[in-house]
C-alpha cells in the first residue's frame, strides 16, 4: 500500500520558523511510511506583502527542500514558493514574482516545476475585501505533469481548483492523481474547499491531494 500525506500549517510571517515546522511535518509523515508529502501553498511565508522578500531567499528554500527529500528517501510537493525567475531563468519584470510549486525526488532531484496559472483577483465577503494577486504575482502559462512510482501526476495550485479545463487538461496529460497546495480564505474555505476538490476529482477521474494552510 502507498501511502501519501498532505500537511497542514498554518504559516506565518516567520521563514525559518515556518521551514522548521515543515521540515518536523516531513520527517513525521517520513516515518509513518509516507512516499509522497505534499506542503500546502504559501508554507515558507503566508503574510501579506512578503512575497517579493520570500522570493529572495527561493533558491535557498530550494535547496533545503531537496536535502530534506534526500536524506528522508521522500517525494515532496513543495506547495508554493514565491520565486523571482520563470522557468527559463528570466527575471519576472515588472518587480513580480512567479507562485511556483516543485515536484523533488528522493534523489533531490527537481522533477518538475510549476507555476500557478490562474491568480486570485476576487471580490470575498470578509475582512479585506478585495484580493489582487495579479499585482504581485505574473501567471505562469504552462500545463505540468511528471511520472512518479505512482503513476502521473498533475500539479495545481489554489485558485486552480476553480477551473474545471485544467484539471481535464493535466487528464488528457495522462495525470492520474492532481496535487492542489492551497491557501483558501477562511470564508471561502468554509464554503468551497471540499466542494471544489471532490468537484476537480469528478472531472479528472483523478485522485485529488488537497493540502491547505
Amino acid at each position: 500500500m502507498t501511502r501519501l500525506a498532505a500537511i497542514q500549517m498554518s504559516s506565518q510571517d516567520h521563514i525559518d520558523t515556518n521551514l522548521l515546522h515543515a521540515h518536523s511535518q516531513l520527517i513525521t509523515a517520513a516515518q509513518q511510511g509516507s512516499s509522497l508529502a505534499v506542503l500546502p501553498e504559501n508554507f515558507a511565508c503566508f503574510a501579506a506583502g512578503q512575497q517579493r522578500h520570500t522570493a529572495e531567499r527561493f533558491d535557498d528554500i530550494r535547496q533545503q527542500l531537496q536535502q530534506w527529500a534526500q536524506q528522508l528517501q521522500l517525494w515532496i510537493v513543495a506547495g508554493s514558493i514565491p520565486c523571482p525567475y520563470r522557468p527559463n531563468g528570466q527575471r519576472v519584470p515588472h518587480h513580480k514574482v512567479r507562485s511556483t510549486s516543485l515536484l523533488i525526488d528522493p534523489s533531490g532531484q527537481i522533477a518538475t516545476r510549476y507555476d500557478k496559472i490562474h491568480l486570485f483577483d476576487a471580490e470575498v465577503a470578509d475582512g479585506t475585501g478585495r484580493y489582487c494577486e495579479s499585482a504581485t504575482f505574473e501567471a505562469g502559462e504552462q500545463v505540468i505533469t511528471a511520472a512518479t512510482p505512482w503513476g502521473h501526476l498533475g500539479l495545481m495550485i489554489c485558485y486552480d481548483l476553480r477551473f474545471p479545463e485544467l484539471a481535464i487538461a493535466l487528464r488528457q496529460q495522462g495525470a492520474e492523481i492532481l496535487c492542489a497546495p492551497s491557501a483558501f480564505t477562511h470564508t471561502t474555505g468554509q464554503l468551497h474547499w471540499q466542494l471544489l476538490l471532490r468537484a476537480r476529482a469528478l472531472d479528472s477521474q483523478c485522485m485529488v491531494i488537497g493540502a491547505g494552510q
